[in-house]
């Protein structure tokens, strides 16, 4: 089990010493992604209404953004699967057609 940055799924060794918490405007060192997002935390479920599964949790728009939500922890477990990578792909997809609008 470790700490994996959502965006570029580098394992973030930092966040094992005792006593370490992701502040707000945290980066990944290796992507600069924000790390205190809804991606990074535990309680982010994609499958659920308000993709959290703490129900009384604020809406957040962007997921992959740093927030304040104080619901936060950090998800420890495996490395992301390859599917986060083929929804990585799909986003900047449709990015890209934003664009053209």
């Amino acid at each position: 089990m470790g700490y994996y940055c959502h965006n570029c799924g580098n394992e973030l060794h930092f966040l094992v010493k005792v006593g370490i918490t992701v502040g707000r405007q945290d980066v990944c060192p290796h992507c600069k992604a924000d790390l205190h997002c809804c991606k990074n935390c535990e309680l982010y479920d994609p499958s659920l209404h308000n993709q959290c599964r703490e129900s009384y949790a604020e809406f957040i728009r962007d997921r992959e953004a740093a927030n304040f939500c104080p619901q936060f922890h950090f998800k420890d477990g495996d490395p992301p699967s390859k599917s986060d990578e083929a929804d990585k792909a799909k986003a900047k997809l449709a990015d890209l057609f934003k664009s053209l609008d």
